[in-house]
């Protein structure tokens, strides 16, 4: 809003109007006030004499540190690239008629999403304890092809990305899942007619243009501790 004056009319011209922009001094006066406590926080901090200062610098670009910070860009990668491929077979089983896949995918996303991270990472750190041994043959026969110790196979980074990987497949999901369904029906009909079949029409038609729904929430997601929300089959 502004206030509105009008200056004095001239001989054959309408009146000039002068926009006056109100002032929010409120707005500034709060703002302030916010930069200010922020401000005396953190020098609060910086000079408190129980926080070692020289240590903290000798240590932020210590090699342990960034190697720290390598390895979770590693793996955010990894477990986002997991999360995405999974999370898009996920929404193709809940989207799909077979009630054994849509259960199974509906079962997935319930475990997965209801149980916190850390008893996940947890779970496959230990996974050793459960089965020493993980082996492939055939079942019920006593033949066996190949075989390791569990221990071997899956230390601390490989529990990690197991679990950041299948926990991650389980909130993209629901997001594909929610872009697949923002496609109009009409694309797969006229996808149809041309005669693309069910994975063509989804690979070409649907994914493209339900990827405007599916980037924009996928960098940010709920706690996992979070309480998940109730899943309908």
């Amino acid at each position: 809003m502004a206030a509105v004056s009008q200056a004095a009319p001239s001989v054959g011209r309408p009146p000039r109007i002068v926009a006056i922009p109100i002032r929010h001094w409120g707005r500034w006066i709060s703002a302030a006030i916010i930069v200010f406590v922020l401000f005396a926080l953190l020098w609060s901090l910086w000079h408190n004499p129980h926080v070692d200062v020289t240590t903290i610098r000798q240590n932020l670009f210590a090699h342990y540190v960034l190697r720290g910070v390598v390895v979770t860009i590693e793996l955010t990668i990894i477990a986002m690239v997991i999360g995405l491929v999974g999370g898009v077979l996920l929404a193709v089983m809940r989207l799909s008629p077979n009630p054994v896949l849509k259960t199974v995918a509906w079962a997935y996303i319930w475990f997965f999403r209801g149980t916190p991270i850390l008893v996940q990472i947890l779970f496959w750190g230990f996974a050793g304890a459960l089965y020493p041994k993980i082996f492939v043959g055939l079942p019920f026969t006593g033949i066996v092809f190949a075989h390791a110790a569990t221990s071997r196979l899956i230390g601390a980074f490989m529990a990690a990305i197991l679990a950041l990987g299948l926990n991650e497949a389980a909130y993209a999901a629901e997001l594909v899942r929610a872009g697949i369904i923002s496609v109009d029906r009409g694309q797969y009909e006229a996808a149809h007619s041309l005669g693309m079949s069910g994975g063509l029409t989804m690979r070409l038609i649907v994914l493209p243009q339900a990827m405007r729904v599916i980037i924009p929430p996928m960098g940010t997601r709920p706690s996992p501790c979070s309480r998940p929300r109730r899943l309908s089959l």
